[in-house]
């Protein structure tokens, strides 16, 4: 087959017009999804053509095992003196994947790059979001808190419609690229209205100058800022769980390098934070918005396009349908088979050969949790000769399937708890540091730059954890990994707890200095870095720990699904914290009592709120350990994932 080069299309071009309008579209679909074709119909040549310039922008759909299963070109059968066969053994052997020069780590670092870029663009608008909206569009704060914080819970609950689509029916990649588009083009419409209705008269919105924007501006602006949401929340699980997909567990030292990428993914979105955190924040608090948009916009293309640049090399895996269906069929059969008793392992229903009835997914092996579950895979007399109908007989996969999700999600619950801790960086702490003595001679540290902190932090104790931690407790525990996924996530949401308890004590320090007539403290805001810190030492153990845990343990099925949980936990995380504000506003500010977070802090006790959070930390730390000792790790038939440490971590946290 010729080589695919500009001179290529050209002439594939002017084929293509001559055939017939009706031929494009079966032919163009027959390439993404191949199928049987005729090798002695006229069109055939041009298919032959068509598809090879195909197979140069599109990603072919791949099994889990990333081998390309090449399409079956021929309808019957063809000498081998036919050239059409020749011609199709040249094809076959073109399109299957190279493993060698397909995936692998430098793949995956133009993922991490586009994660690095595409977390600048966000937060590039998202990190002094209630700012524009208080001197831009005119709103109290409390209204602004409001919006800004369901925008955010609105960002990562869209990161289950992602997982859903990748999981179901697009495919990692085809996700990707898609919610990016959407993602560009929203931040291409913050620019424009910012430019063009908002930013009006120039320089407002630096504080001083009130700004007059137009009701169309304003409804424009809102649409673009839901569209970057959309965008950058529905790609986010994707793109760790495709970052995963590029190293293969059978070779050894992948798998090792899989382990770390998680580590490098969230070092990479911390990289993006920061320059948003420090430089654009900068900018934008002196009324340059549109420069800090368009920088965004920028960061953005950019990511898009090296993201893009990966496209011949990637290792892609096929969607395995709508993981919803199969499991309203597991319960939709148990409830059938009310009254049948659960029948043995061994007489359970599966399908025969390497690879279940789910396609692209692995078998997994049965367990002897949920038995009552089983009667959906037990087979009734009248079931063992006739036609399987998978709404009364389901495979034992698709049962393990539906147990795995009910296994995950008691560990899914313990991490909420620790997303309001982590959520109260971006609300009390910058609120605190508003009312402390935040200059250095002259100069004014804004309070939400303080955040480069916690940036800082998990730059560091991520390179501590990969290099120094990793190896020490290999060596004493014996797992190569250092410590299981769940020992992480138990060590963070203790750090969490501590995080609290230091924020707590730099409140009762900063009332303390209140200086009598302002509204500031003298006390300095730096007393603010320890707090700061531990939560970004904490975000490096729970976090990271819960990409490897929900990506490792969802099966194949449902990999995008298990990383978007992580992103709902933060979503959640958002919603109970504003809710858990209003509740002990309205326990607290009774009577004379203005409550523990008044509009006035020096008149309030935010300390005794940090350090009712540090309670339910502690509180959720005690479930967490039951959970975690109760879980058991999914095991598929071809390799054993999981390790048994982590069915321990009471004994080793």
């Amino acid at each position: 087959m010729a080589e695919v080069t500009t001179t290529s299309i050209i002439k594939l071009t002017l084929k293509v017009i001559s055939l017939p309008l009706s031929s494009h579209v079966p032919l163009y679909i027959a390439c993404y999804n191949p199928t049987t074709i005729n090798p002695l119909h006229p069109s055939f040549q041009h298919f032959l053509h068509l598809y090879s310039c195909s197979l140069y922008f599109i990603p072919p759909r791949m099994p889990t095992s990333f081998s390309v299963n090449s399409p079956n070109i021929a309808a019957n059968k063809v000498t081998e003196g036919d050239s059409s066969y020749r011609e199709e053994q040249v094809m076959e052997k073109s399109s299957r994947a190279d493993e060698k020069k397909t995936g692998g780590a430098k793949v995956a670092s133009l993922l991490l790059v586009n994660q690095a870029l595409a977390t600048l663009a966000f937060f590039g608008v998202g990190v002094n979001l209630v700012l524009f909206l208080t001197r831009v569009l005119g709103q109290d704060n409390v209204s602004a808190a409001n919006n800004v914080s369901k925008w955010i819970g609105t960002v990562y609950m869209f990161s289950l419609i992602g997982a859903f689509l990748s999981d179901s029916y697009w495919g990692r990649y085809l996700t990707c690229a898609v919610f990016q588009i959407v993602f560009v083009l929203g931040l291409a419409l913050s620019s424009l209205s910012s430019w063009r209705f908002l930013i009006n008269p120039d320089g407002c919105g630096d504080g001083n100058t009130p700004c007059e924007p137009s009701s169309i501006g304003d409804n424009i602006f809102y649409l673009s800022i839901y569209l970057v949401a959309f965008g950058y929340g529905g790609h986010q699980p994707t793109l760790a769980t495709f970052g995963a997909d590029q190293y293969d567990e059978k070779n050894p030292k992948e798998k090792s390098s899989k382990v770390a990428f998680f580590c490098y993914f969230y070092f990479a979105l911390n990289v993006g934070s920061l320059f948003s955190n420090t430089v654009l924040v900068y900018y934008e608090d002196t009324g340059k918005w549109t420069m800090g948009f368009l920088v965004s916009l920028v960061s953005a293309v950019i990511a898009f396009l090296s993201f893009l640049a990966g496209t011949p090399r990637y290792r892609y895996v096929k969607p395995c349908g709508n993981p919803v269906v199969r499991v309203a069929q597991v319960f939709t059969a148990i409830v059938r088979k009310w009254n049948v008793t659960p029948a043995k392992e061994e007489q359970l229903f599966e399908v025969q050969g390497p690879q279940s009835a789910i396609k692209g997914s692995r078998k997994i092996l049965h367990t002897d949790d949920f038995i009552f579950m089983d009667k959906a895979a037990t087979i009734k007399d009248n079931e063992e000769h006739s036609s399987k109908n998978p709404w009364r007989l389901c495979t034992v996969t698709q049962v393990e399937e539906a147990k795995c999700v009910l296994r995950m999600l008691p560990v899914w619950l313990c991490t909420i708890i620790y997303s309001v801790v982590f959520t109260q960086m971006a609300s009390l702490f910058v609120e605190q540091g508003d009312v402390m003595n935040s200059y250095i001679g002259s100069f004014h540290l804004p309070a939400a730059s303080m955040s480069a902190f916690d940036i800082c932090s998990v730059l560091v104790c991520t390179g501590i954890y990969r290099q120094i931690l990793v190896p020490l407790a290999g060596r004493l525990s014996g797992n190569p990994k250092g410590l299981s996924e769940l020992q992480r996530m138990g060590i963070g949401l203790i750090i969490g707890m501590f995080a609290m308890v230091a924020s707590g004590a730099t409140e009762i320090a900063r009332l303390r200095r209140i200086v009598h007539g302002e509204k500031t403290s003298s006390l300095s805001i730096f007393w603010q870095i320890p707090q700061y810190v531990l939560v970004g030492a904490s975000e490096v153990f729970m976090y990271v720990g819960q990409l490897e845990f929900f990506n490792g343990q969802a099966p194949d099925g449902i990999k995008s699904f298990g990383s978007s949980l992580c992103m709902a936990s933060i979503s959640l995380g958002n919603y109970v914290s504003s809710m858990l504000v209003n509740m002990v506003m309205i326990i607290t500010a009774r009577g004379q009592n203005k409550g523990w977070i008044p509009e006035n802090l020096n008149t309030g006790h935010m300390d005794r709120f940090f350090f009712l959070l540090a309670g339910l930390a502690a509180f959720d730390f005690v479930l967490y350990l039951f959970c975690a000792k109760w879980y058991k790790s999914i095991n598929v038939e071809d390799t054993h994932m999981g390790d048994q440490d982590d069915e321990d971590v009471i004994t080793k946290v």
